[in-house]
């Protein structure tokens, strides 16, 4: 099972779990936040809408289209 770190806290998921199903797991399922300072969450779940865009190992990607890996870094807020 793939351990990985989410915003510091480490959070031990299936195999084959996204990063977005992963946030939804290890807090309140929100990867980011709108201009106005309110959490934002999937809504497509397949690439489109970009809400659920995060910082994995450094670099900006879509929670929703990402497989979480053992020792893989998440970081929600930019």
């Amino acid at each position: 099972m793939p351990e990985l770190m989410l915003d510091g806290r480490r959070l031990q998921v299936s195999e084959g779990t996204s990063v977005a199903a992963a946030l939804a797991l290890g807090g309140d399922g929100c990867s980011r936040t709108s201009v106005t300072g309110q959490r934002r969450a999937p809504v497509c779940g397949m690439g489109i809408c970009q809400e659920c865009r995060v910082t994995i190992d450094g670099r900006r990607r879509l929670a929703c289209q990402t497989l979480c890996r053992d020792g893989m870094q998440v970081e929600t807020r930019p």
